[in-house]
């Protein structure tokens, strides 16, 4: 067979809970069975790719052949064969399993950067990122750059850190340059531990020689021999694939000692976190590097003037860093020309929640939140109304319907009460109860507090025993002015960014829905429905068969009636654990 085959499955972590591992192996050996050699012939391959974007849609799988591509969705093990027999060796693609206008529609106003060769190349081949022009902006700086010029391009090209706080990257390149000292540090931030957010865990995946090239590029021009990747334990796959980098990147002379045959040294080590959200706070995060328990301490000093071990240090996140080599080999006005002209560049983020088209998107900066979620997400499932989207993780606000056609970049997120975080976004309908919503953010952030400080220990813990209190309908006249005083006094006096921000969920559900809060308290009823001890349980007489399943499932016994006839709910013995309701095949069952 003449024919140019390559197929490349995703491995990312969806793909991988999705069979990924499986389905890879039995293309190889239905190709092998077929006559076609998948491991040795240099005109047919089959790969393991990163996170394709479209985790909806997992396990994908692209086909090519002779330069034609076609992906398939939903790809399972029983399907591999009918796909190599009939599209592979007959030339017949398999329609039915072809992916549809709405992959299509999900990548059409994407502008990929640093997503660019995740779900294209092999994670676990440094050849497969070289082919691809990988380390060729390391090769530029060391041999052709000062670290003063290449600190000048990153300055240049507007990058700003994509951790959350927005700080230009070049400037605290230049700052941290400029330190006399006989040992600096650079670390990558891995530590990603906002609900619903896999942006970093993505990248490593995909493509970690870009984090690393990006990560030894920022040690040349601060001047640090030494480096460090910050990761949660809890990201197993992520940490195998940098592992296997940062020895094939030694191999290679990328990293090491006289890296290119010059004179600059550097090596990187990975430190495991162990799942502690405040360590994604840098003082933190350098307290646990050094052995100690990660809490954060008063700044100033900053890190870039006393750091890890009080030598200056550089920490910037997985997103940052991988923007690196694209941005040197491109040059700054590439970079500068997405965006806005505050937020230049592009931006990953997880698009998650009560949306069509969920999974990793990258879009220039100053697109509109309606685009995301309506062009790129393709709308709320089951056609219901769209209520808010939360943009920041837990640290995060509320921004509701009113400002859809906002601009997605740091000063109109903060201007509306929210942030940029590290990219989290998680689309909220008309079924989600904001106080709730709220409730649960607070219970995250309260349970992740250090406790070092009094403001954030103390504090969140009131904001969620209030919280609790009005959505089990005790909630008491005064309660929003008190939550209100109390977020402010919290957001003015903590410690570190955790307080700081903890109390946003909060602010902004109250700006923008004072209304739900205000049921909830006044008249003790949910309007979405959703908090168990303000719903009311009851039968509709006219649907109602009386075929008894809603009884015979009640665990309290609270149901009457006899077979064939209308049943009715005891309120005063009904639990509210919604179990009538769910079992209910006629929809008699109304809550309210």
């Amino acid at each position: 067979m003449s024919k140019e085959i390559k197929i490349k499955v995703c491995t990312g972590t969806g793909g991988m809970a999705a069979g990924g591992e499986n389905v890879l192996s039995l293309f190889r050996n239905a190709l092998l069975s077929a006559g076609i050699d998948a491991t040795f012939s240099e005109k047919c391959s089959v790969d393991k790719v990163g996170c394709r974007g479209f985790c909806g849609m997992d396990l994908l799988v692209d086909v090519i052949v002779d330069g034609k591509k076609i992906t398939y969705k939903y790809v399972k093990p029983e399907m591999v064969d009918r796909i190599v027999q009939e599209h592979i060796i007959r030339g017949n693609p398999v329609v039915e399993w072809m992916v549809e206008d709405d992959f299509y529609n999900f990548h059409k106003k994407q502008t990929k950067v640093v997503l660019s060769q995740c779900g294209e190349i092999d994670p676990e081949d440094i050849n497969a990122y070289i082919e691809v022009g990988g380390y060729d902006s390391l090769k530029k700086v060391i041999t052709s750059m000062t670290p003063e010029e290449t600190i000048s391009v990153i300055k240049n090209s507007g990058l700003r850190g994509r951790g959350g706080a927005g700080f230009p990257t070049g400037l605290k390149w230049e700052i941290c340059h400029r330190k006399k000292s006989d040992k600096k540090y650079i670390i990558c931030n891995a530590d990603e531990g906002d609900p619903g957010a896999f942006m970093d865990r993505s990248v490593l995946e995909g493509n970690p020689h870009s984090v690393l090239e990006g990560l030894t590029i920022g040690a040349y021009s601060i001047g640090a021999e030494e480096g460090y990747v910050y990761i949660r334990a809890e990201y197993p796959l992520a940490v195998n694939r940098l592992r296997k980098a940062i020895e094939q990147s030694r191999q290679k002379g990328f990293i090491g000692n006289d890296i290119l045959g010059k004179r600059f040294n550097f090596d990187i080590k990975i430190k495991l976190g162990a799942g502690a959200f405040v360590c994604g706070e840098e003082t933190a995060l350098i307290a646990s590097i050094e052995g100690k328990r990660g809490m954060p301490r008063a700044r100033p000093p900053f890190p870039v003037d006393s750091g890890l071990w009080g030598k200056p240090t550089v920490i910037n996140n997985v997103e940052t860093l991988a923007n690196v080599p694209y941005i040197i080999k491109n040059g700054a006005e590439w970079f500068a020309s997405f965006g806005t002209e505050k937020s230049k560049g592009t931006k990953v983020f997880a698009l998650t929640g009560k949306v069509k088209n969920n999974g990793l998107i990258e879009v220039p900066l100053g697109i509109t939140l309606r685009e995301i979620i309506f062009d790129i997400g393709g709308g709320i499932e089951g056609e219901k109304m769209f209520k808010a989207v939360q943009t920041g993780g837990p640290s995060g606000g509320c921004i509701p319907a009113e400002f859809l056609d906002l601009e997605v970049d740091y000063e109109s997120l903060a201007q509306v009460g929210s942030i940029m975080g590290s990219g989290g976004m998680v689309v909220l309908d008309e079924t989600n109860c904001m106080v709730n919503t709220a409730k649960f953010f607070l219970e995250f952030t309260q349970a992740e507090s250090c406790g070092k400080c009094t403001p954030c220990r103390v504090g969140t813990k009131r904001l969620l025993e209030i919280l609790e209190r009005i959505t089990s309908g005790n909630g008491k006249e005064g309660d929003i002015e008190l939550l209100e005083e109390l977020s402010y006094y919290i957001k003015t006096s903590s410690l570190c960014g955790l307080g700081m921000t903890a109390p946003n969920p909060v602010l902004s559900t109250i700006k923008y829905f004072r209304d739900e809060y205000e049921a909830h308290i006044k008249d003790r009823r949910c309007p979405a429905v959703v908090c168990r001890d303000l719903i009311t349980y009851s039968i509709l007489e006219e649907l109602c068969t009386g075929c008894g399943a809603c009884k015979r499932a009640c665990p309290a016994d609270a149901i009457r009636g006899i077979r064939k006839k209308t049943h009715t709910i005891d309120t005063s013995l009904c639990i509210k654990c919604g179990t009538c309701f769910d079992v209910c095949k006629f929809k008699a069952i109304m809550k309210s």
